[in-house]
């Protein structure tokens, strides 16, 4: 089974769970789970991966993109010039963290730029 998941506090509003589970099934991704991971404290994420060892990557929210960073055996370039992590990818107990936030807010603004709002 390869699990995914969503670490933060609260996670109660979150419909992560919801849709990547509808989004596996969907694209005919077997032996996949997403699960929502509630953390007290940034520190129980090394519980979280004693317990959970089929965990191949989880999604980061608040209050943990920057405190989660220590825990982390790399960064992208991206999420280093940032300073968040939101997306982590785990492989042979190696932890690598990505920023996707700021890709996906720069594609989200490109289409509404008008010739005006670009530099020359």
């Amino acid at each position: 089974m390869n699990l995914y998941g969503l670490i933060g506090m609260p996670l109660a509003q979150s419909f992560s769970k919801k849709y990547f589970t509808e989004k596996f099934e969907k694209e005919g991704i077997p032996d996949a789970a997403y699960e929502l991971f509630p953390l007290e404290n940034i520190s129980l994420i090394k519980n979280l991966l004693a317990t959970e060892p089929e965990l191949k990557g989880l999604n980061v929210t608040i209050p943990y993109k920057e405190q989660v960073i220590p825990f982390l055996s790399g960064l992208s370039d991206e999420a280093t010039e940032i300073g968040a992590c939101n997306c982590i990818k785990i492989s042979n107990g190696r932890l690598t963290g990505f920023n996707t936030d700021a890709p996906a807010f720069k594609q989200s603004l490109l289409p509404l730029l008008q010739s005006h709002h670009k530099k020359p």
